[in-house]
C-alpha cells in the first residue's frame, strides 16, 4: 500500500479525532485522526506526523494523520482504517500462510448472536468457512507489544462471537496486525483489560487461532509504502 504523505510536527492530540500540527513553514493547523484508541506512546508532542490530503471539498479537515514517527525513530500507522486494507492486500497476495488458498473473500459480513460484523469471511475447497477478526496493535511497553491499549468491550464481544463460530463447526482466526515498527512480539494486555485477556485465553482453548503479522514501512520522500507480511509470535505473559 502506497500513501502520499507530507511531514509536520505534532503539537497535541485531543477530542480523540483531532490533532494540532505545525507545518514546515511554521503554520499551525488541525488534522483528522481516525483512531478512537488511547494511542499510548503514539502521539507525543514533537513527534513527526505524516499526513495525507483529501480532495473532498466537503471535509472540514482535509488532512488525515496516517503515520506517527516517534522520537525513537519508530513508525506507527495510527490510522486504524488501514489495518483491514493492509490485511486484505496481504490475503490477496497470499502473504498470510495460515489463510492462503481461499476460494472467496467477503468483507464486513453480519454474523453471531451479538449483532456483529466479521472483518473477513473466507471459504475454501476442503476447509470450514473461516471467520477472521482483525485487531491493530500499536501499544509498545518496555520493548514488548500488547493488545488492547484500553478496555475494549467491543473486543470482548468479538472474542465471544469467535468462540461461538468454533462451536458451530466453523474456523475462527484472530489476526493481530502489528502497525508499530518497534514491536516484535505481541501479548494480551492483562494489565490494561483483564477481562479481554481472560476471554482471549478461553478463545484459544476453544480452538480460535491467534496469529500476528507485522507491517514494514518504507519512506521515499513523500511516499509511504506499507506492507504486511512478516509473522511475529504471540506470547503468553
Amino acid at each position: 500500500m502506497i500513501i502520499q504523505v507530507k511531514p509536520a510536527t505534532l503539537i497535541k492530540r485531543y477530542k480523540r479525532f483531532l490533532a494540532d500540527i505545525k507545518l514546515p513553514n511554521g503554520e499551525e493547523t488541525t488534522i483528522h485522526c481516525a483512531n478512537t484508541g488511547a494511542m499510548k506512546g503514539c502521539a507525543e508532542p514533537a513527534d513527526t506526523v505524516w499526513y495525507s490530503t483529501s480532495d473532498n471539498l466537503k471535509r472540514k479537515y482535509p488532512f488525515s494523520w496516517e503515520i506517527n514517527q516517534t522520537q525513537h525513530e519508530h513508525f506507527i500507522c495510527v490510522n486504524t482504517l488501514r489495518a483491514n486494507q493492509l490485511v486484505e492486500e496481504a490475503l490477496n497476495k497470499g502473504l498470510i500462510d495460515e489463510l492462503a488458498g481461499f476460494k472467496s473473500l467477503q468483507r464486513e459480513v453480519k454474523y453471531g448472536n451479538e449483532n456483529s460484523r466479521i472483518d473477513f469471511l473466507t471459504t475454501y475447497q476442503d476447509l470450514p468457512d473461516t471467520y477472521i477478526e482483525v485487531k491493530s496493535v500499536t501499544l509498545l511497553e518496555e520493548g514488548k507489544g500488547y493488545f488492547p491499549d484500553a478496555v475494549t468491550t467491543r473486543g470482548q464481544k468479538h472474542l465471544r462471537e469467535l468462540i461461538d463460530m468454533i462451536s458451530q463447526g466453523n474456523r475462527a482466526v484472530l489476526l493481530f496486525a502489528v502497525l508499530h515498527s518497534g514491536i516484535n512480539d505481541i501479548s494480551a494486555a492483562i494489565h490494561v483489560d483483564p477481562v479481554y485477556a481472560k476471554l482471549l485465553k478461553e478463545a484459544q482453548l476453544a480452538g480460535v487461532e491467534i496469529i500476528a503479522y507485522k507491517a514494514d514501512f518504507y519512506l521515499n520522500t513523500h511516499e509511504m509504502n506499507i506492507s504486511l507480511g512478516n509473522k511475529v509470535p504471540f506470547i503468553e505473559r
